[in-house]
């Protein structure tokens, strides 16, 4: 094999190399994305809901003391931000009841159409700027029908799409190489970009609780489930306590 061979197969081993790395990244950030939204649906349907519903009576709590002390400056800031408190907390709720329910769970035949769909497609390579928009139409696509778990439309976009041409070799050694060069350029370019993006859905405020959940419900648990029974618990406290404070207001 000529010098110039064995460097255009060392640079097309790259190559394949880096796609398997930039597809399965690619992959594990989409995955992410749609287990984050699924939990962040469970966990306003259960403790996010009883948490609006505690601030709710902590506000109650809050509003019948600073009545016992209306001179107390700092019972009635307190009252006013218990009730701020807790009309953040009920919106916050009733925009995730009114969102749409989480998408189903992704089976690993999905995952298998997306990696397929994504080494044919992908809009780092195309070689003119028609070529890279319609790649990133189509990767547009993908992303939305795996986020919904499915695997049939996947499997349609690729049919609809066609063979690759990049796919196809016939050129001379030469310009294979530059090809294979900027290619691979590309490819790490990617992997940077998806670093970031994970690094931002990372960022969103309920990643570290999902984190912790996950890992315990792999282990057997039922984290959000012990603190919806938590959470229910310091309800019923704060029900006895508001009317313990109606009591003495209304003996006093």
């Amino acid at each position: 094999m000529l010098p110039e061979e064995q460097e255009l197969a060392r640079l097309e081993a790259e190559q394949a190399e880096l796609e398997e790395q930039v597809t399965t990244a690619e992959l594990e950030l989409e995955t992410l994305k749609v287990e984050l939204a699924q939990f962040q649906y469970r966990y306003y349907q259960g403790p996010g809901r009883l948490y609006a519903e505690l601030d709710e009576w902590d506000a109650r709590i809050a509003m019948a003391e600073s009545g016992m002390h209306p001179d107390d400056l700092e019972a009635q800031f307190r009252a006013k931000a218990a009730e701020e408190q807790a009309r953040h907390s009920a919106e916050e709720a009733g925009v995730i009841e009114k969102s749409p329910p989480p998408p189903p769970e992704i089976t690993p035949e999905t995952k298998q159409a997306f990696r397929k769909a994504a080494k044919l497609m992908h809009p780092d390579r195309a070689t003119t700027d028609d070529e890279r928009k319609r790649r990133n139409e189509m990767m547009a696509k993908v992303n939305l029908a795996y986020e919904k778990g499915d695997q049939a439309a996947i499997e349609k976009i690729i049919v609809e799409f066609g063979e690759d041409p990049e796919a196809i070799h016939g050129d001379d050694i030469a310009s294979r190489m530059i090809k294979t060069i900027r290619r691979n350029a590309q490819l790490r370019r990617r992997s940077g970009e998806i670093e970031k993006d994970r690094a931002e859905v990372e960022q969103h405020e309920l990643f570290e609780l999902f984190v912790t959940v996950k890992e315990a419900e792999e282990m057997g648990g039922d984290p959000l489930g012990d603190l919806v029974q938590e959470i229910l618990k310091q309800i019923s406290e704060r029900k006895i306590q508001l009317e313990i404070l109606r009591q003495t207001l209304a003996d006093a």
